[in-house]
């Protein structure tokens, strides 16, 4: 009766099938830890990004995609010869030793700014990596049918993690101050080891699921060639699409992220007040996203379709840019940015998330790593040294917004391209076989129960 009366309360929020309700619980769980140990150490990156003052940006966002390029062969080779179930604990630990390393090297006296530089940069290749990583777990765990269901609440669990982890970082910046703040480092490091044990959970309940799903390929390296990733992406116009919404996706969040760090490093003064300042804009951004992401995301797609949910945010950015065109300030960078990334975190991306759900399982890593990282991370260096560009041509901050709005329309049409090809590719898509089941036969004696059944998802 218990177990019923949480189900029916579930499926108040999110259409849960009682088979899911583990895989999706796990999922949920897995998102939180990663994303709250992550936002522990966000608003330290980007205090330490503004310390060296906005010039030095562009040259970070390009030692970002040139450490990027370099990490994309190694992860590919990672994929090629690993299975699912050893991928994600060796990519969790890799990045938890990294973490360890930086507190290390913080407590043996290394100088700060040598440290905050390597740091950010690492940090924007690492949550990369991390976040698309499990987002290729869950699109190779989840149907496209069930992404458009459960994505939303599994990205909440995303959202609750971003609001817990930079509410400690707030709570603690101001009293311990810049030197002790790298213990947060050792804490963000253990939230990654329980991720690989969430992990194995939500695949373990997946599994039950299917026989040619999750349980038949979890043990299977993907395999394919060390830069199929791009290969694939030249090849398909879908990708290719997809590849383009991201370009144009972090475009729109560098010029707005350039215009914020400017305003915020004349509004405050120190670093530590700089990261409690972060650390409360994270907060605010991140429980809308949750809000929305509940009682929001699952029903846009489900009901109204996929193009809804990927239009929200080029709609969202073509707004907020001619707002700031004509009333430049940090209050309305403020509310255009909380809006746009709320809009990211629980539309956007499971939407996004969705697309690669009607892939095979290649792309799901390899291509979808690409776009995830290099794209990502090379539309970071581009739009940051153009908006630099701009800036020296004379332009104002009003002027880059105007740009940014054609741009979003741009976004628009290729959003609703990517929505009805990802219909039509589902429909081609073949339904999965349901798991075998002994076959029952009457017992024994009135004693005896009857054989075991498959367990629950």
């Amino acid at each position: 009766m218990q177990r019923g009366f949480v189900l029916r309360l579930v499926q108040r929020v999110v259409a849960v099938r009682p088979e899911e309700i583990g895989a999706v619980v796990w999922a949920f769980v897995y998102f939180f830890l990663l994303l709250s140990g992550y936002y522990l150490i966000r608003p330290l990156r980007d205090a330490m990004g503004i310390a060296g003052g906005e010039k030095a940006l562009p040259w970070l966002f390009s030692a970002t995609f040139v450490v990027m390029l370099c990490a994309v062969p190694l992860y590919g080779a990672l994929v090629t010869r690993l299975s699912r179930r050893r991928l994600v604990p060796v990519v969790h630990r890799f990045f938890a030793a990294n973490l360890l390393l930086f507190f290390a090297l913080a407590s043996l006296g290394v100088p700060r700014p040598m440290i905050g530089r390597v740091f950010f940069v690492w940090t924007s290749v690492y949550n990369l990596f991390v976040v698309s990583v499990l987002w290729s777990f869950l699109v190779d765990v989840f149907t496209s049918e069930q992404g458009k269901r459960l994505f939303g609440i599994i990205a909440a669990g995303g959202s609750a993690g971003a609001i817990v982890g930079p509410l400690v970082t707030a709570a603690v910046s101001e009293r311990l101050g810049q030197t002790h703040l790298f213990w947060l480092l050792i804490l963000s490091a253990v939230t990654l080891e329980a991720c690989v044990f969430c992990a194995r959970r939500a695949e373990h309940h997946a599994g039950a699921r299917n026989e040619s799903g999750p349980r038949a390929s979890s043990d299977k390296p993907v395999g394919g060639s060390l830069f199929a990733g791009v290969r694939l992406i030249v090849a398909s116009p879908y990708l290719a699409g997809i590849a383009l919404a991201m370009l144009l996706l972090t475009t729109m969040n560098t010029f707005l992220y350039l215009q914020k760090t400017d305003l915020v490093r004349r509004a405050a003064e120190g670093a530590a007040a700089h990261t409690a300042l972060f650390a409360w804009n994270d907060t605010a951004v991140n429980v809308l996203s949750a809000v929305l992401s509940l009682f929001l995301t699952g029903r846009l797609m489900t009901r109204l379709g996929l193009a809804a949910a990927l239009v929200v945010l080029p709609v969202l950015s073509g707004l907020g840019f001619s707002a700031l065109a004509v009333y430049p300030s940090l209050a309305v960078v403020a509310v255009v940015e909380g809006l746009r990334r709320a809009a990211q975190y629980a539309i956007e991306r499971p939407a996004r998330e969705v697309l690669y759900t009607v892939l095979p399982r290649e792309a799901k890593y390899k291509a979808k790593s690409f776009i995830d990282t290099v794209v990502f991370r090379g539309g970071d260096a581009a739009s940051a040294w153009a908006h630099k560009g701009l800036l020296s041509l004379g332009l104002s901050s009003s002027g880059i917004s105007l740009v940014a709005v054609p741009l979003a329309g741009l976004w628009l049409g290729v959003a609703l391209f990517l929505a009805r090809r990802e219909k039509i590719m589902a429909a081609e898509l073949p339904e999965p076989r349901a798991a075998t089941r002994p076959a029952e036969e009457p017992p024994a004696s009135p004693e005896a129960t009857p054989p075991a059944q498959a367990p629950p998802a």
